[in-house]
């Protein structure tokens, strides 16, 4: 095993020497993509049922949208959205998957983690929208996904920058007693187009921080316009650039469409991890 071959989850190790999957579900009623949303309990149960028999490892539950340009929902209804949702993704899940939350805010955080068990905290912001976040997780001693989701000018060079950004948000986060940290660039998060590409082309420098590498580009803006269509529209191109993200690295997959990618991940794992075992 190497630095970012597992990471402790609730107690346990959980084994990344092989990528792993993670499911997204919305509870949401203004998703990007449409179909990932869900309306109510039988639909969500059968969702998550499906994703775990798919082959999910993790289950990403969000309850406030981040999609470029949405109003954030007030944390009174990302509150409510998640106190319907995760008791059926809890029971549906349980012993099956590990459950991370999608949230930018610290008490939210603290509430799934202590009332519904929740495992992994993926904060898109980086912890700058609640300045309490990083402090809120070492507290809980739960794994967090550091997001890239700093600005960076056309003037900067962008990979050593995101670089130094990033290696000021782990320190913050060493300092707290934050023990199991997770990357994610942050595809489409204060990105151009031609920066999204030039991240995913440069993705492998990304090992330099020592930390297990998530990437979350299912259906995004990136593929869709580039391609000039619709998100509905994007499941190939969405799959080339995982297999692009697994030959340079990516450890976890966050993706809306789970079978297709754990299939993609088969097929990486019987040509590329099989031929590097070989070498030793």
């Amino acid at each position: 095993m190497t630095f970012n071959d597992c990471i402790n989850v609730g107690g346990r190790l959980f084994d990344l020497s092989e990528p792993r999957v993670m499911g997204i579900i919305n509870l949401t009623p203004d998703s990007f993509y449409a179909p990932s949303r869900v309306d109510s309990h039988d639909t969500l149960a059968e969702r998550v049922r499906k994703m775990i028999s798919e082959g999910a490892a993790i289950i990403d539950v969000g309850a406030c949208s981040t999609r470029p340009d949405s109003i954030p929902a007030s944390e009174e209804e990302e509150i409510a959205r998640l106190r319907y949702g995760l008791p059926v993704i809890v029971r549906e899940a349980e012993g099956r998957a590990v459950i991370s939350v999608d949230t930018f805010r610290s008490d939210i955080a603290k509430m799934c983690v202590e009332e519904y068990g929740a495992e992994i905290i993926n904060d898109v912001t980086g912890g700058k929208a609640d300045k309490r976040m990083m402090h809120t997780v070492a507290n809980l001693h739960v794994p967090y996904v550091l997001t890239h989701s700093e600005d960076v000018t056309r003037e900067e060079s962008l990979l050593p920058t995101m670089m130094l950004q990033l290696s000021r948000c782990l320190l913050k986060l060493r300092d707290m007693g934050v023990a199991d940290v997770i990357l994610d660039p942050g595809f489409g998060f204060g990105k151009t187009l031609e920066q999204n590409y030039e991240i995913m082309n440069g993705l492998e420098n990304f090992a330099e921080l020592e930390l297990p590498l998530l990437v979350g580009v299912s259906r995004k803006s990136m593929i869709w316009r580039m391609l000039n269509t619709i998100p509905e529209n994007t499941l190939n191109a969405t799959t080339a650039l995982h297999a692009i993200a697994l030959i340079k690295g990516a450890k976890i997959l966050r993706v809306h469409d789970v079978k297709e990618t754990v299939e993609a991940v088969r097929i990486f794992n019987a040509v590329c991890m099989k031929s590097s075992k070989s070498e030793i």
